[in-house]
């Protein structure tokens, strides 16, 4: 059976892609399923920095899983035709390396490439989150002189719409895009309102669905500097308060929301181990 690949993608940097992407791919491996992960960014590189960190501290603590992962570099050729077919020939090859697994997390650029299209092209689920904001909300959608009844698709979702028609081409199953508000400040705006508003426009349009991430918090630039997520805290003796409780309440309804091929039963025993 093909592994089932989740794609995290937006064009605009910044935006918790690689903190979600690592999230759910140890979600997975604490569910007992094998997992592989891409990174498409290698050159920028925070998704493989962030699993060098975590091996270095695997190294010395059984409990953390480590997936097995791969980057890739895009090609440094001057032809575009062979820079695109040795780019392609790379991607294939990783994921040629990772059949065997249940599951492979790609994360993805910050901008428009020939690596980051072919990714999504792959993607069973794609997850796109944005910040609270239509700076972020501005690479989804086109709001014509602050009139948000005038809105027309961006250049991302053109990208995306362009990948699910390479899919129906190549006879697989319709992608499932999840817009994820992410990074959100616990306090409601007016602004806030009125991305929403766009968002619930726009969902049927291009058809998404719309989820919340995580709410911004300091634990996430800690985490990453030993390669740790927060369902890694109790394996290594952190102590825990109401925020980390909180944000893996998030992540337990963001993995809710994905609907993965994943067993009811084996959900159940993840979250019989995280409460004892």
């Amino acid at each position: 059976m093909k592994p089932y690949v989740i794609v995290f993608g937006n064009e605009k940097g910044g935006t918790g892609k690689s903190t979600i992407a690592m999230h759910i791919a140890v979600y997975l491996l604490n569910l007992g399923c094998k997992v592989g992960t891409i990174d498409i960014d290698a050159r920028q590189g925070t998704f493989t920095h962030y699993f060098e960190n975590r091996k270095r501290t695997a190294s010395g603590d059984p409990t953390i899983k480590v997936p097995h992962h791969v980057s890739i570099l895009m090609s440094d050729a001057q032809d575009k035709l062979e820079t695109e077919k040795i780019e392609r020939q790379s991607f294939e090859n990783a994921m040629k390396e990772l059949s065997d697994c249940n599951f492979i997390v790609i994360d993805t650029p910050g901008n428009n490439t020939f690596l980051s299209r072919l990714a999504h092209s792959y993607a069973d689920t794609l997850v796109t989150p944005i910040n609270d904001s239509f700076v972020d909300l501005d690479v989804i959608v086109k709001i014509s002189h602050g009139d948000l009844k005038n809105l027309r698709p961006s250049i991302y979702a053109e990208m995306v719409w362009d990948q699910r028609k390479e899919r129906a081409r190549r006879g697989e199953r319709p992608l499932d895009w999840i817009v994820v508000k992410n990074r959100l400040s616990t306090l409601y705006t007016k602004n806030r309102g009125d991305v929403n508003t766009v968002l619930e426009a726009l969902a049927k349009r291009l058809s998404f669905r719309i989820g919340n991430g995580f709410c911004e918090r300091v634990i996430f630039k800690e985490l990453f500097l030993a390669g740790t997520t927060l369902l890694d805290l109790q394996n290594i003796d952190a102590p825990m308060n109401l925020s980390h409780v909180a944000a893996r309440q998030e992540l337990r309804e963001l993995i809710s929301l994905m609907k993965l091929p994943i067993s009811q039963e084996l959900i159940q025993q993840e979250l019989i181990q995280n409460v004892s």
